[in-house]
């Protein structure tokens, strides 16, 4: 892992790059340059207006904040007008967010705004889409699994001869199939159930998961009033996650970047801990 700045972190999690800073109450911003886009934009890193596309999860301000800025500096530096997805709830007055603003900066800040809710697929090309699922939050809110589409062979014609594929191919047999791969999954602010509820979360090869916080310094029960997930849950539920890596997300400042490893380890069971990967609060 490379500490890019202060707070940007810059990691390589699954084959997948990231840049990214979230702490719990101030900013949340996660770059995915091979995919062109961020989930949430915080308060708008140095290196996000590079992206087009913010897919975001909710409308609170260490989330949200940011966007303006986004906008404004692609404008200013001559690049495609950024695309924007909100949850359904909040369209409108993203909107009017926007036409306040263009008032206020006198310039026309272009960008397309769709809503979004759980349920969605955005088209992103013939092989990757963007599937979105709704999340448990104080607000609106809602998820994001980055899917690739991969040809594979079908099943019972693994372990054929090329000649054989090929006399198959002849008499018009379909040899291949479609398959959908979640290669990453962003759940934004949310309580555990969306690990329970859905499949593509805990499937995802990458999931990038809030934990808030990580011992009674805030109790379980708070943490779900609060809609987040507290490290408690991820323990009681420790069987139910397959991801090949799991990102800690959105850790609250309370925590000093040095006791954040060690409080994982030391609640995490064997075979998990090992696959979770937090984004420390610097």
């Amino acid at each position: 892992m490379e500490w890019t700045s202060r707070e940007q972190q810059m990691v390589t999690v699954g084959g997948v790059e990231l840049r990214a800073v979230s702490v719990a109450g101030l900013e949340t911003c996660i770059e995915v340059p091979s995919w062109k886009l961020c989930f949430d934009i915080g308060r708008c890193p140095p290196t996000a207006p590079r992206l087009p596309r913010v897919l975001f999860s909710h409308a609170h301000c260490d989330h949200m904040g940011g966007v303006i800025h986004h906008c404004a500096t692609r404008d200013l530096q001559g690049m495609s007008p950024p695309e924007y997805w909100v949850p359904a709830p909040n369209h409108g007055d993203f909107l009017e967010l926007l036409e306040v603003w263009r008032r206020l900066d006198g310039s026309a800040l272009p960008c397309s705004v769709r809503p979004v809710r759980g349920g969605d697929r955005i088209e992103l090309g013939p092989r990757r889409l963007v599937s979105v699922f709704d999340v448990d939050h104080r607000v609106p809110g809602v998820g994001y699994a980055l899917v690739e589409r991969r040809r594979r062979l079908r099943p019972e014609h693994v372990g054929a001869s090329s000649e054989q594929l090929r006399a198959l191919r002849e008499r018009g047999v379909v040899l291949d199939q479609v398959e959908e791969v979640v290669e990453l999954a962003f759940c934004g602010d949310t309580t555990i159930e969306v690990v329970e509820r859905e499949e593509q979360v805990r499937r995802a090869r990458v999931l990038l998961l809030e934990v808030s916080f990580l011992d009674g310094r805030v109790s379980p029960e708070a943490a779900h009033r609060q809609g987040h997930v507290h490290l408690d849950d991820l323990v009681a539920r420790a069987d139910l996650f397959d991801n090949q890596v799991i990102v800690v997300t959105h850790i609250s400042a309370r925590y000093r970047p040095d006791e954040v490893p060690r409080l994982l380890q030391r609640a995490l069971p064997p075979g998990l801990a090992e696959r979770v990967v937090p984004l420390i609060p610097r």
